[in-house]
């Protein structure tokens, strides 16, 4: 091979670099033509092409129509009528360990370690204040209720507490102390008719238990600017309450954060702690453990629909105030709802449906609020459709009972009513 040098190139001669350059410019010309009468002048901010910018109504504004596409697309892939599934056990099988899965939290057993913090006679029940382990190195508050008049072993039910955006309570919102706090008061009022449930079920042979939810009561964020207000919430003013509540509530994301960080999620410890719950109560001497129950409105509608769903334990669930298809919700309601309330992944899997029939042939009864802005109303009505067809599925039918009432998003008297008559059937 020479190592003789070419000749130089001459003027007239295109250069290798000439020529590449002259290709490019061709090249590019030709595949875009349109760009013609596009020039845009130098040293100016770029205009952005123009676009329909009609109102939508939606949470998500412009981004809304993308996320609705890849919701109307999503196929379930766990549930029943994915048709993957040769029996309805099957699916059941696969889709609770599915949502075990997807919780990213499941932490080594431990034994419930109970200790009584604090006993009150309360006439003609007894309340007690307990602690106990859910998992290593957890310990969660509770009060139990237990009547005085019995005889044998009682019915219990699991009194699952709501969010409402009240931090600072959890348990205590479903307890009628005598003397409330007075936001607890006004809480009771609005959310369940002035009856809390927990005090109103003792009353009723029951032994109810309630625990303090993650972020909530005895488990709420106080942050460093907020350690001067103390920890005793008993000497909270409710400007104090109002102030302290705005702080958690802005901690919601954080906590979503740091657990994310951590390989876990919120509403997975929420959920584990309430299926620990019932492991502690069937320990009580009180307590019949074939005649358990749990209930429970808003936020603690959504803990009742998946503990019922994954404790057998549960003969009887009460969902209240919180049920859908989650598609019609894209819309617009997205932030009439807490960051626990969205499980990372879960719905590539299941719908909210499909999660209630895995209580099947379970007792099950959803209560509906014809007037509740949390859910658009027309996928309540087709969950209520579904979950009906998937109990009919498992040969179950006459164990789904769904209710709508024509109220704002509550638990009201007459809703807390039919379902105590319903669990005196169920747990009799």
């Amino acid at each position: 091979m020479s190592s003789e040098p070419g000749p130089a190139p001459s003027a007239s001669t295109p250069s290798r670099r000439d020529f590449i350059a002259t290709l490019g410019a061709t090249a590019l010309g030709s595949a875009l033509p349109s760009l013609a009468g596009a020039a845009e002048p130098a040293g100016v901010f770029p205009a952005d092409p123009a676009r329909d910018l009609a109102p939508n109504r939606a949470d998500l504004g412009t981004l809304w129509p993308e996320v609705q596409r890849l919701a109307d697309a999503n196929r379930f892939s766990h549930a029943f009528g994915s048709g993957r599934f040769p029996t309805f056990a099957a699916h059941q099988a696969a889709a609770r360990e599915k949502l075990l899965e997807v919780l990213l939290y499941r932490p080594d057993p431990v034994d419930p370690q109970p200790e009584v913090v604090a006993r009150v006679d309360c006439g003609d029940y007894l309340r007690e204040k307990v602690t106990f382990a859910t998992a290593p190195g957890v310990r969660v508050p509770a009060y139990v209720l237990l009547p005085k008049r019995r005889t044998g072993r009682l019915p219990a039910i699991v009194d699952l507490h709501s969010h409402g955006g009240m931090f600072l309570f959890g348990k205590e919102k479903v307890i009628d102390f005598g003397r409330n706090h007075p936001v607890m008061t006004k809480y009771h009022e609005v959310n369940y008719g002035g009856r809390p449930t927990a005090t109103e079920l003792v009353r009723r042979g029951y032994v109810v238990i309630t625990i303090d939810a993650l972020m909530f009561g005895e488990r709420r964020v106080l942050a460093d600017a907020s350690i001067a207000a103390g920890w005793d919430r008993s000497r909270y003013s409710e400007e104090d309450v109002r102030t302290l509540n705005q702080v958690n509530r802005t901690r919601e994301a954080t906590l979503v954060k740091g657990l994310t960080l951590a390989g876990a999620t919120w509403p997975g410890i929420v959920f584990w702690d309430d299926l620990r719950t019932v492991d502690y109560l069937v320990t009580r001497p009180e307590v019949d453990p074939a005649r358990i129950g749990c209930q429970g409105v808003s936020m603690g509608g959504y803990r009742a629909l998946f503990l019922t769903a994954l404790d057998a334990r549960i003969r009887a669930g009460c969902v209240v105030g919180f049920m859908s298809t989650v598609k019609p919700m894209v819309r617009a309601h997205l932030d009439t709802h807490s960051w626990v309330h969205f499980l990372p992944a879960i719905h590539r899997y299941l719908d909210w449906p499909d999660v209630a029939a895995l209580a099947a042939p379970r007792s099950l009864f959803v209560q509906q609020c014809t007037r509740d802005g949390l859910f658009p109303l027309a996928g309540m009505q087709e969950s209520l459709e579904q979950i009906g067809a998937l109990y009919r599925s498992a040969g179950a039918a006459e164990k789904f009972t769904g209710r709508f009432y024509d109220v704002t998003h509550q638990y009201s008297r007459a809703m807390q009513d039919d379902a105590f008559a319903w669990f005196e059937r169920q747990l009799a």
